[in-house]
């Protein structure tokens, strides 16, 4: 009687590393990409709070550009140069060409 024994081919030594290689990269290519997809959720989360921080700072910015426009405006100066007791006298002006 002849024993049913199934043909298993041997692999070479250079099929076995590529096997290994093949299944290396199969594994790692998963891993890799939630890695970057991670990183990018991180990178774009730091991004949108910098925005937040910079209009923030822009929102103080305007506001105190607004402060220095009111107590620049002339009416404020005059304002305070009676509470000083200081009066405007038009011929102490020199203008120069």
């Amino acid at each position: 009687m002849k024993k049913n024994t199934k043909f298993i081919p041997k692999l070479h030594k250079g099929e076995r590393v590529w096997h290994f290689i093949i299944l290396i990269l199969a594994i790692l290519a998963p891993i890799s990409i939630v890695y970057t997809s991670a990183m990018l959720s991180s990178s774009n989360y730091e991004v949108e709070k910098l925005k937040d921080q910079i209009e923030q700072q822009e929102n103080v910015n305007s506001s105190l550009s607004m402060q220095v426009d009111e107590l620049a405006s002339l009416s404020n100066i005059q304002t305070i140069a009676k509470e000083y007791g200081l009066s405007y006298n038009n011929d102490n002006i020199v203008v120069i060409k």
